[in-house]
């Protein structure tokens, strides 16, 4: 029984470093593509890894929009105040919703969160119309307005800090309540602390969702200078489909949207395996 066992343990750890190694080559790849001089972009065959590595794609990429009408750096300087003002507004827009649905009984309760259950199952595609009529009819095209608002109600935020909080005695909601706190302040202090690990999962997923977005910046902005970095590397891409001489160029704006969400996880993964782990209060 203890051999079969070892069989399948060692045959499951092996699939999965296996599984592990594939995922990860692409990562690898765009690292050592950026960091690849001309020369070796031209020989063959094409070499993985990187042997004479250099800077010289990064100063390309920026060197070559510094004198065009939107250089890249105004892009990025855009995905990194919409992404931390979405990563703030989607975690509270969250929060706030979710409390209510779970400890507040009101009428009409239960097909709210039906209906955002229901959410789930659409795609964004869906909703593209909707929403660019919505952002037009606000007259919020051209700002960053537009890029925030269709992101803010995020059904699978909701559903993840109601589930966590439907874990809360309601008897330490009371006992806060009973030594004269508010509902703002049961909320900030006694809610809020207990849900850390949830809101960390949520600030993930929303960071990843604006800063890998490039649908506010297709529908909504018309405006270069409004639109993010995803459309920029989409755009870079696309020019530079069959031009071998600056794939390192593109390499490099894809490493710049990998680090971000990579450095963002690092930081919060403690949280989120905590949410994976018990997902509810001790």
């Amino acid at each position: 029984m203890r051999s079969s066992n070892l069989v399948a343990r060692i045959s499951f750890n092996t699939f999965m470093l296996a599984l592990s190694v594939f995922m990860i080559l692409p990562i690898i790849y765009i690292f050592n593509h950026a960091f690849k001089p001309y020369h070796e972009l031209f020989v063959y065959p094409p070499t993985f890894f990187v042997k004479e590595p250099n800077v010289q794609n990064f100063v390309e990429l920026f060197w070559v929009t510094a004198n065009s009408i939107v250089p890249v750096t105004r892009y990025l300087f855009n995905s990194v105040v919409i992404s931390g003002l979405s990563v703030l507004g989607v975690t509270i827009v969250s929060a706030l919703c979710a409390y209510p649905l779970s400890k507040h009984p009101f009428p009409g309760k239960k097909f709210i969160f039906s209906t955002i259950i229901l959410m789930l199952m659409f795609t964004p595609e869906i909703v593209q119309i909707p929403r660019y009529l919505v952002v037009s009819e606000l007259g919020i095209m051209n700002t960053y307005w537009g890029h925030l608002l269709p992101i803010l109600a995020s059904p699978v935020a909701v559903f993840l800090l109601k589930q966590f909080i439907d874990q809360i005695p309601d008897s330490l909601i009371e006992a806060s309540k009973i030594d004269g706190a508010n509902e703002v302040v049961t909320f900030v202090r006694i809610v809020i602390p207990m849900c850390m690990p949830a809101i960390a999962t949520v600030a993930i997923l929303a960071f990843q969702n604006s800063w890998g977005n490039i649908e506010t910046s297709t529908l909504f902005m018309q405006d270069d200078e409004m639109k993010n970095f995803p459309y920029f590397l989409s755009t870079l891409t696309n020019n530079l489909a069959n031009n071998v001489a600056r794939q390192g160029a593109a390499a490099v704006a894809a490493l710049i949207m990998l680090i971000p969400n990579l450095i963002f996880f690092i930081i919060l993964q403690s949280k989120v395996i905590s949410t994976m782990a018990h997902s509810g209060i001790k």
